[in-house]
């Protein structure tokens, strides 16, 4: 795809910006994520198909996601890490060659003994990637974002937190590529079951940027930033690759 945004999803602001943003101390400005790559994984001759790589993150509990579906030979499974635990799960339907209107199957495994299922969809051409139903033992009211990666574009992902002097403190995740120069996020407030999934947004050198403002600053495989909600409150971010 050649616009991420058509894969982010985009609706209302996550917050309402009356100031000026600026970079924040990274809590750990030397972590590096040694699990992670630094070149896109998708191939060329699947860029426009729904074979490929797609990379997410998720939020009901924390975690991320990636499907493999066909991308260099016939494997398709998914690979899910939730609060630090890693599953692999298998497709129970093949990809057709010419799959219209679109690929549909569930991911099947297990995640601490129990039986896990991830109900996976995609268009013919890689577009509008979602997650249609999870059942995850444990974590109820999962909510994932997705994009496609291409063999141009690397998608990162990165977990982190958020704190405002409202008081208030919650997980926020991002899902974004340097190359299109393009982020979307996850928010939930802790101890809340709703979660916020329109916060999205511009990549402008190394500022993560909503609507002119600076919300987050990455350096390497962490970022951090700080700016003033519409109701004059200090919102703090923190995050760290995790894929």
């Amino acid at each position: 795809m050649k616009k991420l945004f058509i894969l982010f999803i985009a609706a209302a602001t996550l917050f309402i910006y009356t100031g000026c943003g600026k970079s924040g101390s990274n809590k750990d400005p030397d972590y590096t994520c040694a699990t992670c790559i630094t070149k896109p994984e998708a191939k060329v001759a699947n860029d426009a198909s729904f074979k490929g790589v797609y990379k997410g993150v998720l939020i009901g509990s924390t975690g991320t996601i990636k499907f493999d579906v066909n991308n260099s030979g016939t494997t398709i499974t998914a690979t899910m890490t939730i609060d630090g635990v890693t599953t692999t799960l298998t497709a129970t339907v093949i990809a057709q060659s010419g799959q219209n209107p679109a690929y549909i199957s569930d991911f099947n495994g297990t995640l601490n003994g129990q039986p896990v299922t991830i109900k996976f969809s995609v268009g013919s051409g890689g577009q509008n990637p979602v997650v249609v139903s999870a059942t995850v033992p444990g974590h109820t009211g999962i909510t994932f974002v997705l994009v496609k990666e291409t063999s141009t574009a690397l998608i990162e992902a990165f977990e982190g937190t958020y704190e405002t002097t409202k008081p208030e403190s919650g997980t926020f995740n991002i899902i974004l590529s340097r190359k299109l120069a393009l982020w979307g996020a996850l928010a939930r407030k802790n101890g809340s079951t709703e979660v916020d999934n329109d916060a999205n947004g511009t990549i402008s050198g190394d500022n993560l940027v909503r609507e002119g403002i600076t919300i987050a600053t990455i350096s390497g495989d962490a970022l951090a930033g700080e700016f003033t909600d519409g109701n004059n409150k200090k919102v703090t971010l923190n995050g760290k690759r995790t894929l």
